[in-house]
């Protein structure tokens, strides 16, 4: 049996140029629909992460202060949640507050301050382009919100 003698259903079984053509337009303009979306939703992540990463610190400062009747000063820092701080006034009933120290989603160091502009102490990051300021993606996440 040649070609030419199979019935023509037979050998047209299968896509034509065209027809992959527009399947591909049509994955393309979801693609274009839905990736934007997509990506908004990884900033939101960060920034959750972030504010939980805060009020996780905040929680072991608490803490800090209950033992030791002070929250660790500036030059101390969060490090001192840590490993027991050497500078300052060396806490009497200092304990590790946490395992290690994390670093904000963007992958810099969370800020401190004591004594803090918004609160007693601040914790802070300076969101997506580490800058102070800024808003969306790039506003700080601290302790204050």
């Amino acid at each position: 049996m040649t070609i030419a003698s199979l019935p023509r259903r037979v050998r047209a079984a299968g896509f034509t140029l065209i027809e992959l053509l527009v399947v591909l337009v049509i994955i393309g303009v979801l693609a274009a629909l839905i990736v934007p979306n997509v990506l908004d939703r990884t900033d939101d992540a960060r920034v959750s992460a972030a504010r939980t990463d805060v009020n996780s610190l905040m929680q072991a400062l608490k803490l800090y202060k209950l033992d030791n009747q002070r929250f660790p000063s500036a030059e101390q820092g969060l490090d001192s949640l840590v490993r027991k701080p050497t500078v300052g006034t060396v806490p009497i009933n200092w304990k590790p507050y946490l395992d290690k120290l994390p670093t904000d989603p963007w992958g810099r160091p969370y800020q401190y301050l004591n004594p803090g502009v918004k609160g007693e102490v601040d914790i802070f990051s300076f969101g997506s382009d580490g800058v102070a300021g800024g808003e969306g993606k790039n506003a700080d996440i601290g302790s204050w919100q």
